[in-house]
Order: structure tokens, then C-alpha cells, then sequence
């Protein structure tokens, strides 16, 4: 191949690379209608032989410059594809508007004038993409610790949150108070959390940028070297062309003085090969190879020589022009057309990378501005409808307030209990002092003199003979004829009229003082007891806890000692579907009476848990409540069940998971359609 030149198909797989390869749009660098390098160019002396469209094209990739060319000679000799991908097309259309989207071609020119305009840019991406990755991993690592400090911040809100309402602790204004704090750091977590998902977002946006942008490189780096390796073959091709011809010419021109019978050692003939080793070397390969021509001086053989060396000198001579002919083209082929293109293409991914960090940089910044202005606007609402702030809420609390209720509650429930501290009144020979007078006449003392003492006025109660507490309830129900007890349907009605926002209802325990008061009365005279009245509605958990030692007093609980073990099996079932199912088909083999009664009394449940966010009782909670009440405890020893058994606490937490299903799903165990048109 170096005796024959290059051949005329060297240069023509130089752009096998699809032009349709990549078509996606970059970040709006370009302008649509922005010229392109070669018609800004067109002018130059250097291109004045290049084909300029009247038009300029669309916005095109690097694969689309490097993909066109004015000579098919490159369109073989290099198969290398560059595609370029949009690794950021989640950027909104406001990406304008944060980077710059021209493109300076006069920075361009001035990268084509320099010698090292391709390793320059090279650089420069590989120092982008450090930079790119770094912003990357900080992200990454910033959004772990957002991510974490926002989940624990909601994780201790609402743990406190439920150990507050499970515990004794103070109520009045402190229980909204503390509980309206403890939703404002939940806002504040959920804030912080989806600002860690954003993070991520980011993160990973930048490192497929970089990933892209290292390939694109890559892929163009590869192609510059290539193009670069192609023309140092030519231009070497061309200067062994050149050395052929210049060996060829020293023979003739020997022969041609052989003939003439000059000699060889001819001063002037010295005087040209002193012009440096390259003729040094010629000559002597010219002897060399010409030295026969020395043993014979017939003119017909040197006529012979002479004709074969100038069919050589022809020869080498036009391979030589054609070797500088193609080597001048592909040169200016390269710098004038192909270069400006490969640089393009470098600089774009320069404007790709350093563009696409900065909005990220921008957009982060506009994020943590935005989560700290919203912590901000949590903590200090601008306005009353926004809510209340965290300091608003503190200051909210009116403990004077909340003392005198709680003291006035105190005393009522202690006041007819035998005093615990010093005698007030007593005899006067014991050093007790006279009793102050008292106001409001004979009247006042007729009344209070006759008042009972403690609970005896209980005993004054006539007792029917209709006791309900301990008394088996099916036999309840037909001895009054009733489709649902009595007592029931009084308590719950109290409680919904009463109780439906009151904090911890069920969970908090009346006075036990008044709730045995209470279940005398119900159980002597049920028809004389109004819980209306401004006795229990005062503190309905004394109504509640009577209705839980209702149910607790059974003979048999509720959902029946017979039943307790398929309840217990079915809600040990995982799959919440197939655990519905059986509890329904347990519910189902009740007995008639207790179906009515589970049905009313869960049917109350659901209403008070629809009131959660103001008693604090979620289904959850109801079930731990009644649990163990409506199954009863199983006594150990006998294998009968009571509501004050000590035993089967083993089977507790599957009792609340069955009571928990069964309201999760009450419209649909208990609601039939025909209920729910009506």
C-alpha cells in the first residue's frame, strides 16, 4: 500500500454513524434558527470551496454534525457512532430562565485557531464531571439525612401523640394544646421527607448526566484520534511517495551523465547532495542500485536504462501528485470542516454538563430556601386560616382554667369518701372548735338533716326485682322482651349524646365511687335513672365504665366461651382477606341475642371512632379496650371464663385482632344492602 499511495476509498467510512441516531433535544442550548458553524464560516478563504445551504438547519446533536460530510472519502474508514442523549428532560420549561442557552460560536473560532483546542475541551469535560459527581454524592448523602431526621421526627410525634392518650395525664386546654404541637412537627417531617425525595431525584439525575456525558466523550475522543491517525498516514504515505520520485530523479539524472560521459564525482553533481543526509541518502541509493550501469558503456543499453528509468521518474511523479493531492484535501478536509465539527461536539458537552449542574445547583437551592420558608410559615402562620402556630398553641393552655375544673372533679368524686386527714369537726371537750353558722334559715337544716350519708341514700332505691348485671343475657332479653338490653341502649345513647369528643371515652375509668353508685341504681330501678342529668353527664366515663362492667359481669361473654377458640384461630389467619372471611362466618354462628347486641354495640363503636381526631380513640385503641372484655378471661384450672380471670393472656393480642377486623369491616358483616338503601 505505501508503493501505490492511498487508494481512493481511505477516508470513506468516516461517518457510517446514523444521522437519526439521536434527535433529542439538549437542555435548549441551541436556538433553532442559530446559524451553524460552516455558514458562519462560509466567508473564510479556507472554506470557500465548501457547499453552504442558503437555510440553517434545526438544532442538531453531535452525531448529526459529525454524520455530515462534503467528501465521501470519510465516510468508511472510521465506523464510529456518537449518540447523544437529553439525561435531563424532567427540567421544566422555566430551565430558561436559570442558564444561558446560546452558543458562542466566537469561542468556537477561537478553539479551532488553537493547536490543543481538542485536549483543552477534553479536559475541561473530565473537570465538569468531577464536579458533577461531587454535587451528585452530596445530594445523595443530604437527602439520607434529611430523610432520616424527617421520619424520626414523625415517628416520636405520633408515638407521643398515642402514649399521651393512653396515659393518665393532665386534660383541658394542656391536651389540645399539646396534641395540635405534636401535628405541627408532623407537618414539619412530612415536609422534610419529601424534600429527601427530591434530593434523590436530583442526585440521581446528576449522575446519569455525568455517566452520558462521560460516554459522549468518550465516543468523540475516540473519533478526534482516529481522524488525527488517518492524516498522519497520508502525510507519511505522501513523503515515501516523495522519496521515491526524488531516488527515481538522481537515476536519470546519473544516466543521463553517464551518457553525456561526464564523471560521476562532477563537482556541481556534489555540490547538490551536500544539501543535507536526505540527499546523501538518495544518491547513494541511486549508485547502489544503479551501479550495473557502470560495467557496460554501450549506448544502446543506456538507452535501454534511460528509457525504464524515466517510465520509473513518470511513475513515482504521479504517484507522488496524487499522494499530495489527496493529503492537501484531507487536510483541509479535517481542519476546516471536521475539526470545527468534533470541537462543536466537545463544547457541547462542556455546555451540557456545566448547565445541567447549575440548574440542579439552582433548583437545590431554590428547594431548601422553599422547606425552610415552609417550616417557618408551619411554625408562624400567616394567617387564621392557616391554622394555628406552635407558640399559639403553648400559650393557649389556661392552667388556671384546667385546675379549678380539675379540683371541682376531685372533690365531687371525693366528697362523700371518709377524709383521710385531720378531723375538721368533732366534739367540743376534745378541743374542736364550734361549727360556723350557717345561712339560709330552718329550711336549709330540715333539708340537709334528712339527707343520707355517703351511698346509703342507694338504699333507698325500691328494688324491682329486675336485676341486669350477672344475669345471663339471653334471659334478660326475654324476661323484658326485648330485642336489645335495656341497658344498652341507655348507656349508648348517653354516651353519643355526651361522649362522642370527650378525650380517651372508654379508655379513661370513671370514679369508683360513682360508677358503683350508678350500677345500683340501674340494677334496682333502671326506669328511674336519668343520665341526662347534670350527675353523669359531668363525667360520662362513669357511665362508660358501668356498660364495660356490664359486659364483663356476663355469665358467659358476649361472643361465648363455646365460640372463644374458632374467634382466636381466625384472627391468627395473615391474610387480612381470608381472616375477614372467617370472622364473619364466627360472627354468623352466634347465638341470636348476641348477634343483636354485638351489632348495636360495635355499630356505636364505629360511630366513636369517626371522632378520633377529637377523643383520640381509633379502632386500634377500641379494640384494645374491649378485647378482653368482650371475650372474657379464661379462669385457669376449671376452663370457665370470667371478666376477672387472671389467665389466657396468651390468646389478649389475638382477641383485639379479632375486634379490630370485625369493625374494620362492620358495614360489611353487619350492614346488609337492604340497611344501607333504606
Amino acid at each position: 500500500m505505501a508503493d501505490e499511495g492511498y487508494s481512493s476509498t481511505a477516508w470513506e467510512s468516516t461517518d457510517n454513524s446514523d444521522p437519526n441516531a439521536s434527535q433529542t433535544p439538549h437542555y435548549g442550548l441551541f436556538q433553532p434558527n442559530s446559524p451553524s458553524l460552516i455558514h458562519e464560516s462560509a466567508t473564510a478563504p479556507a472554506l470557500s470551496s465548501l457547499t453552504v445551504k442558503p437555510s440553517s438547519p434545526p438544532p442538531r446533536s453531535s452525531s448529526d454534525s459529525l454524520g455530515r460530510s462534503s467528501s465521501s472519502r470519510w465516510r468508511d474508514s472510521v465506523p464510529v457512532t456518537i449518540e447523544r442523549k437529553d439525561t435531563l428532560t424532567m427540567i421544566p420549561s422555566d430551565a430558561i430562565s436559570l442558564v444561558e442557552t446560546s452558543f458562542d460560536e466566537n469561542v468556537l473560532r477561537v478553539l479551532c485557531e488553537l493547536d490543543c483546542g481538542v485536549p483543552l475541551l477534553l479536559d475541561r469535560i473530565k473537570q465538569s464531571m468531577v464536579s458533577c459527581r461531587e454535587a451528585s454524592v452530596f445530594f445523595k448523602k443530604r437527602a439520607v439525612l434529611e430523610e432520616e431526621y424527617g421520619k424520626s421526627l414523625q415517628k416520636l410525634a405520633r408515638t407521643t401523640s398515642e402514649v399521651y392518650s393512653m396515659n393518665d395525664g393532665k386534660a383541658g386546654s394542656f391536651v389540645g394544646a399539646w396534641q395540635s404541637s405534636l401535628k405541627i412537627h408532623e407537618v414539619m417531617a412530612e415536609n422534610r421527607i419529601r424534600f429527601a425525595q427530591r434530593l434523590n431525584e436530583m442526585s440521581d439525575e446528576l449522575a446519569s448526566l455525568a455517566k452520558e456525558v462521560d460516554k459522549n466523550r468518550k465516543q468523540t475522543k475516540e473519533l478526534a484520534s482516529r481522524y488525527e491517525r488517518a492524516l498522519q498516514e497520508s502525510e507519511l504515505n505522501m513523503e515515501k511517495s516523495k522519496n521515491r520520485l526524488e531516488v527515481s530523479s538522481e537515476e536519470l539524472e546519473r544516466v543521463l551523465l553517464q551518457k553525456e560521459g561526464e564523471s560521476l564525482k562532477d563537482g556541481g553533481l556534489q555540490a547538490k547532495n551536500q544539501g543535507g543526509v536526505a540527499g546523501k541518502r538518495a544518491l547513494g541509493k541511486a549508485v547502489a542500485k544503479g551501479g550495473l550501469l557502470l560495467k557496460g558503456k554501450n549506448p544502446g543499453n543506456i538507452q535501454r536504462q534511460e528509457d525504464d528509468i524515466r517510465t520509473r521518474v513518470s511513475n513515482a511523479s504521479d504517484l507522488y501528485r496524487k499522494a499530495l493531492t489527496d493529503t492537501q484535501a484531507m487536510r483541509q478536509e479535517y481542519f476546516n470542516f471536521q475539526l470545527p465539527r468534533i470541537l462543536r461536539a466537545l463544547k457541547e458537552c462542556a455546555d451540557e454538563i456545566d448547565l445541567g449542574t447549575q440548574y440542579h445547583l439552582t433548583r437545590y437551592a431554590f428547594l431548601f430556601e422553599s422547606i425552610v420558608l415552609s417550616d417557618g410559615s408551619t411554625l408562624v402562620p400567616v394567617g387564621p386560616e392557616d391554622g394555628i402556630g406552635l407558640k399559639s398553641a403553648i400559650e393557649s393552655i389556661d392552667n388556671r382554667a384546667d385546675f379549678k375544673i380539675y379540683m371541682q372533679n376531685y372533690a365531687y368524686a371525693r366528697g362523700g369518701a371518709a377524709p383521710r386527714g385531720p378531723r375538721r369537726e368533732g366534739p367540743a371537750e376534745e378541743g374542736f372548735l364550734p361549727p360556723l353558722p350557717t345561712h339560709g334559715g330552718g329550711a336549709y337544716s330540715a333539708v340537709h338533716a334528712n339527707a343520707p350519708i355517703g351511698n346509703g341514700h342507694n338504699s333507698q332505691i325500691p328494688d324491682k326485682g329486675r336485676p341486669t348485671f350477672g344475669v345471663d343475657l339471653a334471659e334478660q332479653m326475654a324476661r323484658d322482651n326485648v330485642e336489645l338490653p335495656v341497658i344498652l341502649e341507655k348507656c349508648c345513647a348517653a354516651i353519643e349524646k355526651h361522649g362522642l369528643q370527650s378525650q380517651g371515652i372508654y379508655r379513661i375509668s370513671g370514679m369508683a365511687r360513682k360508677v358503683a353508685s350508678l350500677k345500683e341504681r340501674l340494677d334496682k330501678d333502671m326506669d328511674s335513672v336519668n343520665l341526662d342529668s347534670e350527675e353523669w353527664t359531668s363525667d360520662i366515663n362513669n357511665v362508660t365504665s358501668v356498660l364495660k362492667m356490664w359486659f364483663r359481669e356476663l355469665p358467659d361473654p358476649l361472643l361465648t366461651s363455646t365460640l372463644h377458640q374458632g374467634f382466636v384461630e381466625a384472627a391468627k389467619i395473615e391474610n387480612d382477606r381470608l381472616r375477614h372471611i372467617r370472622l364473619h362466618e364466627r360472627v354468623n354462628d352466634l347465638p341470636d341475642p348476641n348477634y343483636a347486641t354485638l351489632k348495636f354495640f360495635l355499630g356505636h363503636l364505629h360511630k366513636i371512632a369517626q371522632y378520633e381526631a377529637d377523643n383520640s380513640m381509633s379502632i386500634q385503641n377500641l379494640a384494645i379496650v374491649f378485647g378482653q372484655t368482650l371475650f372474657g378471661q379464661m379462669i385457669p384450672g376449671n376452663g370457665s371464663f370470667s371478666g376477672h380471670g387472671n389467665g389466657g393472656m396468651a390468646d389478649a393480642p389475638f382477641q383485639n385482632k379479632a375486634i379490630e377486623t370485625i369493625l374494620d369491616h362492620y358495614s360489611d358483616i353487619f350492614v346488609d344492602e337492604a340497611e344501607v338503601g333504606a
